[in-house]
């Protein structure tokens, strides 16, 4: 899991190919105002859901883990915490992976909490078993699709 500002991600960029491309859009586009749902940048090898979610308590979140695609948190109304817990630690899965959908999904509490405020994003990789939209109220995100 990488934790940064938008305005740094220069230094991360070379960590995959879409990464720049993913990171330009994003600073380039008033996606705050844009309308919620899919944003087409590249295909299915990189796209943007552009959600409002309402947070949930830390204890009623699951952690959620992908094969096919890295995610990219990107806050960018409110404040949402993301727990995260080495895969190699995991004691359950609730929900075997699926690939349709990119997921599989384990009840295990989370090791860390991050809390990201807007402007700062969350990389996580399917090494990441992570817990997203933890919090109160709803938010506004991105979630970044970077194929693999």
């Amino acid at each position: 899991m990488i934790i940064t500002n938008l305005k740094n991600t220069e230094r991360i960029e070379c960590l995959h190919p879409l990464f720049k491309t993913l990171f330009e859009y994003v600073k380039t586009h008033d996606l705050l105002n844009a309308p919620l749902g899919r944003i087409e940048v590249q295909g299915d090898d990189l796209f943007i859901n552009n959600i409002n979610p309402i947070c949930k308590k830390a204890e009623e979140q699951v952690l959620e883990m992908h094969q096919d695609y890295i995610d990219v948190h990107i806050v960018l109304e409110g404040t949402e915490t993301i727990g995260w817990k080495a895969i190699e630690d995991l004691r359950s899965i609730t929900q075997p992976y699926q690939k349709e959908g990119d997921c599989a999904l384990s009840d295990d509490l989370p090791t860390i909490f991050a809390t990201l405020t807007p402007g700062q994003c969350c990389i996580v990789y399917p090494e990441d078993p992570h817990a997203p939209v933890i919090g109160e109220g709803k938010i506004r995100k991105l979630i970044g699709k970077v194929k693999l």
